[in-house]
């Protein structure tokens, strides 16, 4: 007779781990496990999903690219009580401004943040350059092409784009006129499409020495640029030396030669009783102005233990009160004081010195030293500025 073979069929008891037959039903067990009120787009709604937003957020940008490109008026709606307008024709900052939900459209934006922060310019170009090649992609994908056939071509594609760019580059890093000339024409490139196309050749010059003035150091941070009210675009220039917006304290050089510079950041305002969270008893006033004094005693030890690391320029990230800023300032020392973080840091690397918050060992102390620190620059408000002799 004929061999019998009897199939058995197990189904757990547990609803999540059974087999689910049917799209519908597979699509719906899935979002059971998902938070409520998730959805799944599958397939082809995926795909135009992706399509619509990418070619959206190209779209956008697309007419502010180029020389000829138009700007754009944002306002925010979110705040109420905020509703700047900004005026702008940067893809960067546009994108940065706009809040979108969709998937393909934010990796757009991502691309540009990456783009304006590893490079400074070309936010709006790699944006459409992602569109179109979106926008390409959809008629492939239309035509029954594979997505992964598609990114193989692109990635061919790539390839050879950048063998033709590395067959017809010049290196001219040896020749200074000729590498300074290249610099200035990708300047005046950059800034052809912004607001200041007009004064792109001056600022193109400024943007150059700045950068051949770091030496090959790549640390951006270290260009200063400071806003000052009034005047014209072409009024701007570029400071012969560090600037620090600052007023010096009354009663200190304005002038030093061979300036030997101690950044700090340490309290110079304990002159005055500051005792928070706590009840001093005393049996009369002669009892407050001995405390006084002693806040006065430990004050001027530790003047004396800055001014004998042997230094004519004291900037401090925090406030100098009167006491020490009369005994510095009776030693020869110019005081600077609350001065920004940001510009102490910048300080101490244009001097070469580092920012000390003890002063118990002189030895250990790096100071900052230049030829010259001056008070006065070409802008109305004189500030100190470190300059070459």
């Amino acid at each position: 007779g004929r061999a019998r073979v009897q199939h058995t069929l197990s189904i757990p008891q547990d609803p999540l781990t059974a087999s689910v037959s049917g799209s519908g039903s597979l699509t719906m067990a899935t979002e059971m496990v998902l938070n409520a009120g998730a959805s799944i787009d599958k397939g082809e709604n995926a795909r135009m999903s992706s399509f619509v937003g990418a070619i959206a957020i190209a779209d956008l940008v697309k007419t502010t690219l180029g020389p000829k490109g138009m700007d754009k008026i944002l306002q925010s709606v979110g705040d109420p009580n905020n509703q700047t307008v900004t005026v702008t024709n940067d893809g960067a900052t546009i994108l940065r401004s706009i809040h979108v939900a969709n998937p393909a459209a934010k990796i757009l934006v991502e691309i540009a943040k990456t783009q304006d922060d590893e490079v400074g310019d070309g936010t709006t170009s790699v944006t459409v350059l992602c569109g179109e090649l979106l926008r390409e992609a959809e008629l492939l994908v239309n035509q029954r092409v594979h997505p992964q056939t598609i990114i193989e071509g692109w990635r061919h594609a790539r390839n050879i784009a950048r063998e033709a760019l590395e067959r017809h580059a010049e290196d001219n890093a040896q020749n200074q006129d000729a590498f300074r000339q290249d610099l200035l024409n990708i300047a005046k490139t950059t800034l052809s499409s912004k607001l200041l196309t007009h004064e792109k050749d001056h600022f193109a010059e400024l943007a150059v020495d700045s950068v051949l003035r770091l030496g090959g150091d790549l640390n951006l941070d270290y260009i200063h640029m400071i806003k000052m009210p009034g005047g014209q675009l072409r009024d701007s220039y570029l400071e012969e030396g560090f600037v620090l917006k600052k007023r010096i304290s009354t009663g200190s050089p304005r002038r030093i030669t061979n300036a030997k510079i101690m950044v700090a950041n340490t309290p110079m305002d304990t002159d005055k009783i500051k005792i928070y969270g706590s009840r001093v008893r005393v049996n009369g006033l002669s009892q407050v102005a001995e405390i006084e004094e002693a806040e006065r005693d430990k004050m001027r030890e530790k003047c004396r233990k800055i001014i004998d690391h042997g230094i004519n320029c004291f900037v401090n990230r925090q406030l100098i009160y009167n006491l020490p800023e009369s005994i510095l300032g009776a030693a020869g020392v110019m005081t600077i004081e609350h001065a920004d973080f940001d510009g102490t840091e910048r300080l101490a690397a244009v001097t070469g010195g580092e920012i000390v918050s003890t002063f118990d060992h002189p030895e250990d102390v790096v100071l900052g030293r230049k030829p010259t620190l001056t008070l006065g620059s070409r802008s109305p408000n004189p500030t100190p500025r470190v300059t070459k002799p």
